[in-house]
């Protein structure tokens, strides 16, 4: 699997402006071949390469891998489709490869080519950076981040083989509660909401107001939501991929894609709805289970919060509001979100083939735990 390794570059203030030229003049040279690539209609990487080349080089004063990649990024961008002509911002991220680039893990340095020619610049990063690192393969992309720079290198790590599991943790995604899963465990969102809340409040305080201050103040606000959802997403999947391969189970998770094209919601949740990281949570999720060899199963949430585990019966009447589940059939009642993960873990059983061979081998068809009263409580009422 394929993951991305974060660095901070530490650059001299003379290494600073080499870099930033270099930047500049990269971004200027892909605006330029887009130029070209959209009047002639040319989108392959070959035949663009030879229309503009020795051009290219000649006028913004790069090298020959440097206008390589220049090519490459440009073709990249174009094959989404080809609507529109690609431009580039003057800072934007920046491609290198093996040729213009090199690391040296020993001294925590890295040699990268400027237009000033190679500059060896240290770089800083934690210990679990430095172990990607040693599985680097492939471009590293430079970037410029409110005034530092950083490089993303892309590591190739081996997965483990797959764990025997036993059973199915289904995790329901919400915004009240951000998880839950099927043993009942709650990872709330309300410090998150709060914290969304008031940076809203904040912005559309500061965004009415207009001065210079409100606007500096508006500049060093930005990303800092965004930083910390992020941080909350790590913790709560590190918590759920350990807790599964801790008790030997594979990981069932609702497929929430387009949700908010098929969501109608009052004006004030919209904004709400929107900011909700589910997809975030839902990829920290894998690419974690996947390092440990926990199984993860997508399946369809529909009614997932309104079924009934025990009779299965279906109805909206179910849920009489966002927390509670009572079922008007059985009278079986519960926490609405503990009920939508333990039908979500149900609901793995059709995509159970998809698991591993070793677990259809252990379990048969489903695991046999699946067959049983999923919450425990007995017969209903």
């Amino acid at each position: 699997m394929k993951l991305t390794a974060k660095v901070k570059l530490r650059p001299t203030p003379e290494q600073r402006a080499c870099l930033l030229d270099t930047m500049r003049r990269f971004n200027m040279a892909c605006n330029h071949i887009s130029a070209i690539a959209w009047e002639s209609k040319t989108f392959k990487q070959v035949p663009l390469h030879h229309l503009h080349y020795h051009a290219t080089k000649e006028r913004f004063g790069l090298s020959a891998q440097m206008v390589v990649r220049a090519n490459a990024r440009v073709v990249d961008t174009y094959k989404l489709d080809r609507k529109t002509r690609r431009t580039f911002r003057e800072l934007a991220a920046i491609t290198y490869d093996d040729r213009i680039l090199s690391w040296n893990l020993a001294a925590s340095t890295v040699s990268i080519w400027t237009v000033e020619g190679r500059q060896t610049i240290p770089f800083v990063c934690g210990e679990y950076q430095r172990r990607l690192l040693a599985t680097r393969q492939g471009e590293t992309d430079l970037a410029y981040v409110r005034g530092e720079f950083y490089l993303f290198a892309t590591a190739n790590v081996e997965e483990p083989d797959p764990i025997e599991v036993r059973d199915v943790l289904g995790v329901d995604l919400g915004i009240v509660n951000i998880a839950t899963d099927s043993d009942g465990e709650t990872y709330s969102g309300a410090h998150l909401n709060s914290v969304r809340a008031r940076h809203r409040r904040l912005r559309r305080k500061l965004q009415k107001k207009g001065t210079k201050g409100a606007k500096r103040r508006l500049k060093k606000l930005s990303g800092k939501e965004q930083r910390f959802a992020n941080d909350l997403n790590h913790r709560i999947s590190k918590r759920i991929v350990e807790k599964a391969q801790r008790t030997n189970r594979a990981i069932a998770l609702e497929d929430l894609k387009g949700i908010r094209q098929r969501v109608r919601v009052r004006r004030p949740q919209r904004s709400t709805l929107h900011s909700w990281a589910f997809h975030d949570l839902g990829q920290k999720l894998r690419y974690k289970a996947e390092r440990v060899g926990v199984p993860l199963v997508f399946v369809d949430p529909k009614n997932t919060s309104r079924e009934c585990p025990v009779c299965g019966h279906t109805e909206r009447a179910n849920r009489p509001n966002q927390r509670t589940f009572t079922c008007v059939v059985c009278g079986f009642a519960g926490l609405a979100d503990h009920i939508a993960a333990v039908n979500t873990g149900r609901r793995a059983i059709v995509n159970w083939p998809n698991v591993g061979e070793a677990n259809r081998a252990l379990h048969g068809s489903v695991p046999a735990s699946l067959d049983q009263n999923p919450l425990g409580f007995g017969q209903c009422g």
